[in-house]
């Protein structure tokens, strides 16, 4: 990152700041009035001395002790003001920053999951999104407060003796030359420890996630040695940042009391001959004293600013992520269902041959059409090219006569129910994931009939608090057949005209198969029904069977057709049925 983009972020950062700038004014105003007192001190040194101790001056005996006391009240009282007002605005802006990161998720495109890691996304939302509050506090107030106080502390340097402030002087060049080199090996380590950390996160979520496979198939001393390897590393990655960045502050250090030693013997040489007094020697070295703290900070300001520069990086490339395509314009407020593929194909990103080529295919309203086909034959990315979770790469999807792009895409989904075969419950009540499939506030008996015609209140029923049980993270807590009934319960509550249905009943038993499978049937009337099969036992009653092959349509027809041409579909079922016998 060069200099004009870090400067730019850090400016992009601050702008965040906007709706705080009150509270943000108040802590620079405050910085400032800190910063004013620090040069005072010495000022107040050379007064005390000359006017109490050389010149005997009553008044000035009798003034210097409360002029200390209210420096020091007036340090304490804007020391407070400054770190209380920007620590506000910071964690204001790490808030207004989530909040942001978070909606833009909900935004962003199906492709975008499958190119990024969750664990990586989830570390940028709770851990790098956090990394940037030192930027408004430590950092901001190390630079702001920090070198204010050093020019002021200069400038009373050179007021009192010049020659002695140009000895002073040559060290600086000197100084920001190792900054600068610090400040890119920390800006370099600091991106680093922050993918170290994404990669740790990862593998935490998958070994938290197939726990159980780990478990069964003995991988625990392969993830223990993944994880070790990847905790190693970000250990490795924290150590450098931790050694540059204490490197840094004596070598910096260590240039400056050289310089002060220089001084000290000059000014020694300069006192002798009356060009100094007493009051103004103490005093300049005093102030040039007070320049090692501040510059010990600025010069150790690096590590918090470029960590934090490098966590809003990763930030801000998840903002600046396009969002998900809504160019279209036109709503619809009721459906018949009818949809129509023309010429439509598709290819994923990074792939040399198409999922699906030429698919020519018109579903009537209130038609069943099944898809069946081998696996990667293009079944789930036609079905996933309805709702527009991937735009079709050529041909065109039209609803009702109307090419899916000009619609909305919340007003699309509205007309669309889903149930997958991979159920994703919410940790929370039964009753608020059947209810997930309404608009707006559901009435409990909604909630019940949805829950009745998926043949899952019994169950319900038999939970400890029915309705309002909390079911776990993606619903741990219940069977995979009763999640996915509550799954169905909450396609049924929905009532949407089109339903997309994959494998909706492939984790029942037998009994409760037949039980949905009616439900899915009464369901059924009146709307438009995909059904993505793999168990053709499923959908021998479709009005329509539809067989993909390599992601070209190569049969259609109802079930006894097909049967009857001998071709993909006959040999798909004889092989499933001849492994059932």
């Amino acid at each position: 990152m060069t200099h004009d983009k870090q400067f730019d972020l850090y400016k992009r950062v601050l702008a965040r700041s906007r709706p705080y700038w009150r509270t943000f004014a108040l802590g620079i105003a405050a910085m400032v009035l800190y910063a004013a007192t620090e040069t005072a001190l010495p000022a107040l040194l050379k007064v005390m001395l000359d006017g109490s101790f050389v010149d005997k001056d009553p008044r000035v005996i009798h003034l210097t002790p409360v002029a200390i006391v209210v420096l020091f009240l007036v340090r304490g009282a804007s020391d407070f003001v400054h770190t209380t007002a920007l620590n506000k605005v910071a964690t204001g802006v790490v808030l207004d920053l989530r909040r942001a990161l978070f909606d833009k998720l909900l935004q962003l495109p199906t492709s975008y999951y499958d190119n990024e890691p969750s664990a990586r996304v989830m570390s940028k939302l709770s851990h790098n999104a956090q990394q940037i509050s030192p930027i408004i506090t430590s950092a901001l107030i190390t630079i702001v407060k920090d070198s204010l106080t050093v020019m002021g502390l200069l400038g009373y340097m050179l007021y009192l003796n010049w020659r002695l402030s140009l000895l002073f002087f040559t060290v600086l060049p000197v100084i920001a030359l190792v900054i600068r080199s610090v400040s890119r090996r920390l800006r370099r380590l600091s991106g680093a420890q922050q993918t170290s950390m994404g990669n740790m996160n990862h593998v935490i979520k998958e070994v938290i996630g197939g726990h159980r496979e780990i478990k069964i198939f003995g991988g625990e001393a392969y993830e223990s040695r993944r994880f070790s390897d990847v905790a190693g590393g970000l250990r490795r990655y924290a150590m450098k940042v931790a050694a540059t960045s204490a490197a840094n502050g004596p070598i910096v250090q260590g240039i400056a009391v050289l310089a002060l030693a220089a001084i000290i013997y000059y000014a020694a040489l300069q006192s002798q001959s009356n060009a100094l007094t007493v009051g103004g020697f103490v005093s300049f070295f005093g102030a040039m004293a007070l320049l090692l703290a501040p510059l010990k900070r600025l010069s150790n300001v690096n590590e918090p600013l470029q960590r934090g520069l490098a966590a809003a990086s990763s930030v801000f490339e998840v903002l600046d992520a396009p969002s998900e395509p809504d160019d279209g314009t036109r709503e619809l407020e009721h459906v018949d269902g009818r949809l129509q593929f023309v010429d439509v194909g598709f290819r994923y990103p990074s792939t040399e041959r198409d999922a699906l080529s030429s698919v020519d295919l018109d579903i009537r309203p209130g038609e069943t059409v099944a898809l069946v086909g081998a696996s990667g034959s293009g079944k789930s990315t036609l079905v996933s090219l309805i709702p527009r979770f991937y735009p079709p790469t050529t041909g065109t999807i039209l609803l009702d006569g109307v090419d899916t792009r000009e619609l909305k895409l919340a007003n699309l989904r509205t007309h669309l129910a889903l149930v997958t075969q991979h159920v994703v419950l919410f940790n929370d009540t039964v009753a608020a994931n059947i209810a997930y499939g309404g608009h707006g506030d559901v009435d409990e008996a909604d909630i019940i009939r949805a829950a009745e015609a998926a043949h899952a209140m019994d169950f319900i029923r038999a939970l400890p608090q029915g309705l309002r049980t909390q079911i776990g993270e993606n619903g741990a807590r219940l069977s995979g057949g009763q999640r996915q009934r509550i799954s169905i319960a909450r396609a049924l509550l929905k009532d949407a005209p089109i339903l997309l249905l994959d494998e909706a009943t492939s984790a029942l038993d037998t009994e409760s198969e037949r039980a949905v499978q009616a439900a899915i049937d009464n369901l059924k009337r009146g709307r438009t029904t995909i059904i993505i099969a793999h168990r053709l036992s499923t959908i021998v009653n479709a009005d329509r069977i539809v067989v993909l092959d390599q992601g070209r349509i190569a049969e259609a027809g109802t079930h006894q057709t097909l049967l009857q041409q001998g071709g993909i579909y006959a040999r798909l079922h004889r092989l499933q049925f001849s492994n059932v016998e």
